[in-house]
């Protein structure tokens, strides 16, 4: 088996994407653990004691997957799509390709999902980081992730050793038009990006190039660079990780926020797009003629510590409770995210259903409105306390 290859450690002999694509849709609907545990039945003439401690163990791994399947569809379904193949938003990747799954530790994955990714819609989802999600709910959705396997391959600790500047010249060629600069993402996956350079091992890296993401666009590069070039560009990509900072700590979120920001002043006239979207020239002039307006932050919490809107409130796209303070007034209610329309999209589509019509999604999200120069309230990323 190459290096970097899928462990095949399932339990009844399919393909992890068949596998993933079937229980994904049965938890989803509510299976229940013994039947996801029958549905990799171990054959009647095994030894029975063995069959029993197996059936024990599928089962209890089963339950995991059933809790992790539940909070997966609540939390990541979103960019992740629900069969976890990715680009479902913001080129969101998958998390099931082969490669990924086979090179990913599971500290990877839960430091992933619990720091985020700065800069991009992939918010942090740990409590410790404004997230809500805790520990055990982290690895319980690694847990299905995982579900009824693969495990990963051990890879080397060592750093690979390359030249950083024939690296650049390899990476703009082969990698930027998809991945972007350093300074701006593409595409694809940000290979800048602080977060994913502070969890991502080196021969993580290399795997990713070397054997690419089978069912995405990441082509292998094995055949087309040789092992000096593919060394070159992890040691650029690794030189970037010397400038990144740790994520800022969350502060409190207030409980008492107001929702109407200037409560005295006049209506905005919107002119929507499809009869969803407010521009955010639109939106800043609003603001700027002292308007009467909502505007809710449909990310994590923890996304709207670091990064809003001015007077904008947390209202995220898996917690309503917010909502449940807003008065149907007539005042505009003007969502908005990072994907840029989905989570947003989620808020505005509740508010209409409980009956709210002056609605909109921020065209573009907070990434391009923060890109056009719009004020926001930004908190610089101190030393993170352990």
């Amino acid at each position: 088996m190459p290096r970097g290859s899928l462990v095949h450690a399932t339990a009844c002999g399919l393909g992890p994407a068949r596998i993933l694509a079937r229980h994904l849709a049965a938890l989803l609907l509510g299976a229940s653990a013994s039947s996801l545990a029958a549905a990799c039945a171990i054959p009647a003439d095994r030894d029975r004691a063995e069959d029993v401690d197996r059936d024990a163990a599928i089962a209890s791994r089963a339950r995991r997957a059933t809790q992790g399947a539940e909070l997966y569809g609540r939390y990541c379904a979103l960019c992740h799509g629900r069969d976890a193949r990715g680009y479902a938003a913001d080129h969101a990747p998958s998390l099931v390709s082969e490669t990924f799954l086979a090179t990913a530790t599971n500290a990877f994955l839960a430091r992933s999902v619990r720091e985020g990714r700065p800069g991009t819609a992939m918010g942090a989802y740990g409590r410790a980081h404004g997230g809500p999600l805790g520990n055990d709910e982290v690895d319980a959705i690694i847990d299905f992730l995982r579900w009824p396997g693969p495990s990963w391959a051990a890879m080397p600790d060592a750093p690979v050793v390359g030249d950083p500047e024939r690296g650049e010249v390899v990476y703009n060629e082969m990698c930027q038009p998809c991945h972007g600069t350093k300074a701006s993402r593409g595409q694809a996956v940000h290979l800048a990006n602080p977060g994913l350079l502070r969890a991502a091992t080196d021969a993580f890296l290399r795997e990713a190039i070397v054997h690419g993401r089978p069912g995405t666009p990441m082509m292998p590069f094995a055949g087309r660079l040789d092992d000096r070039d593919i060394d070159n560009v992890v040691a650029l990509l690794r030189s970037w990780a010397s400038a990144s900072a740790p994520p800022a700590w969350p502060a409190e979120i207030p409980q008492d926020m107001p929702l109407v920001i200037h409560p005295e002043g006049p209506t905005p006239r919107f002119t929507l797009r499809m009869d969803r979207f407010v521009s955010a020239a639109q939106v800043k002039e609003a603001l700027e003629a002292k308007s009467r307006i909502v505007i809710l932050d449909a990310r994590t919490p923890a996304e709207w510590l670091n990064l809003r809107i001015p007077g904008s409130v947390p209202a995220p796209y898996h917690d309503f409770s917010r909502l449940d303070g807003l008065e149907n007034d007539g005042t505009w209610v003007v969502a908005y995210c990072a994907c840029p329309h989905h989570a947003s999209g989620i808020v505005v589509d509740e508010l209409r259903r409980r009956g709210f019509s002056r609605t909109a999604v921020l065209d573009e999200g907070i990434l391009r409105w923060k890109q056009l120069g719009y004020p926001v309230e930004e908190r610089a990323p101190v030393e993170e306390s352990r």
